[in-house]
């Protein structure tokens, strides 16, 4: 008998997102796997209930979850959730441990094998499975849109028999995959835009977007692609350099996080204060605190006239193309798994080492055995 994958509506709120597309459960289909789809759970993503005619659809989530050997999600589950898995049963999806320890004890307590996406090892082999990778080019190309909606004024020039209107000055603070799709964006829009980012190594791809590279003279390449934390001094000498790119900027768009980490803080009150009249901020890293001291998660704030905005789930507001990247980034994770239809993980890649969350009822992940186990001891 092959595995059943199941696909269940996700109930976080603002959620919009579904972790499978129909493209992708007909990909499954043939790799032997049965897939099981509650009912509307591609609703807000537009995938319809009939463009589902790969998978079976399920009622409800109850059914789903006791029929499923696998579960691929976009949000973690719920204890609520949890308890609904069957027995044996495998769960697949953002896991964000650091934030839900009681949800990892749960699944430890069950015994059951779970996979965090956003562990995927950041090596060459697994970038097409690296849903961190894929959400956050979505989520800079809208930040790049909700600064450019929330301006008021243009981002390209134009040139009118009223006179010449200039372009407007974006700075994208974080060349990873969301800054760097940012500044993509911004220039597609027409604007001067400028990028900045601590690991040096990021100059010659702002650059090649057709971006200035702001040169603070701070460099801190750290290890899986990330930044290291700077030092008091870097920061003070990365702080000066800032200000007055910030301060000069018509919009700024700020993407500096680490995952299960504080954001760091990189916009004080101070030079906000010092912003023109009408400039905006856009905080992608406002889940984790914010860069800016201004920064209110989920809320538009005005302060001495500037807007600073703080979006939270940026990629569920682009719910299509994220649902499909998603979706194959869970194909191509799960694919080498899956043999004849049956589930066969091979322990010693590791690339599925890497992401294991809680196997056999112990929590694989050292950082979040560490945060758990170090708090309960």
């Amino acid at each position: 008998m092959s595995i059943r994958l199941g696909v269940p509506k996700e109930i976080e709120h603002g959620e919009r997102r579904v972790a499978l597309v129909p493209a992708i459960v007909e990909r499954f289909a043939k790799l032997g796997v049965e897939v099981l789809v509650q009912n509307g759970a591609g609703a807000e993503s537009h995938f319809p209930d009939s463009a589902y005619s790969a998978a079976t659809l399920v009622a409800d989530a109850e059914s789903l979850y006791q029929q499923a050997d696998i579960i691929v999600k976009i949000q973690p589950p719920t204890e609520a959730e949890i308890a609904m898995l069957k027995d044996g049963a495998v769960v697949v999806g953002m896991m964000t441990p650091h934030r839900y320890p009681e949800r990892v004890k749960q699944l430890c307590e069950r015994k059951l094998l779970s996979f965090a996406m956003e562990l995927v090892p950041r090596i060459s082999r697994a970038q097409s499975m690296d849903v961190l990778s894929s959400q956050a080019a979505v989520a800079g190309y809208k930040a790049a849109l909700m600064a450019a909606d929330s301006l008021d004024g243009f981002f390209p020039m134009l040139t009118t028999a009223a006179g010449t209107i200039r372009p407007a000055k974006v700075l994208v603070i974080g060349a990873g995959v969301a800054g760097l799709q940012a500044i993509a964006t911004a220039k597609r829009l027409g604007a001067m835009v400028e990028g900045y980012d601590v690991r040096s190594a990021t100059r010659e791809q702002v650059e090649s977007l057709g971006a200035r590279f702001v040169d603070t003279g701070v460099s801190a390449e750290g290890a899986g692609g990330y930044a290291r934390e700077l030092t008091e001094e870097e920061q003070q000498q990365q702080q000066a350099v800032l200000e007055k790119h910030i301060i000069a900027a018509d919009a700024v768009i700020t993407t500096a996080a680490i995952p299960g980490r504080t954001s760091p803080r990189i916009i004080s009150t101070a030079v906000v204060d010092q912003m023109k009249p009408g400039a905006v901020i856009i905080d992608l890293a406002a889940e984790g605190g914010g860069n800016c001291e201004v920064t209110r998660a989920g809320e538009r704030v005005m302060h001495n006239d500037v807007m600073v905005y703080g979006p939270l789930n940026v990629p569920s507001e682009l719910p299509i193309h994220a649902s499909e990247m998603f979706a194959k980034n869970l194909l191509n994770f799960l694919t080498p798994m899956i043999t004849d239809g049956e589930f066969a993980p091979d322990w010693e890649d590791e690339v599925i080492a890497g992401s294991t969350l809680t196997r056999d009822g112990e929590i694989k992940h050292a950082p979040t055995r560490a945060q758990i186990e170090g708090a309960t001891s």
